[in-house]
């Protein structure tokens, strides 16, 4: 499974959401997944290597969340 949040159970809860509410939550997550891959990059930059991976996982992990209320 490339996604890992497709596996948690409450995905199927999030997908029974009204469309509304999840074209928010997906905006809202958007926005939070490109706001943390601009705070990896400033943190990679002041070598702060540890922040920069927590960072990217906030990223990573929004991005996944987004994509599976998208699916």
């Amino acid at each position: 499974m490339r996604n890992p949040v497709l596996g948690l159970p409450a995905v199927a809860a999030l997908r029974g959401l009204d469309p509304a509410v999840t074209a928010v939550l997906a905006a809202v997550l958007g926005d939070l997944a490109a706001d943390a891959r601009r705070r990896a990059q400033i943190s990679w930059a002041q070598n702060k290597g540890v922040m920069a991976a927590y960072w990217k996982a906030v990223g990573a992990y929004a991005t996944h969340i987004r994509r599976a209320l998208r699916s």
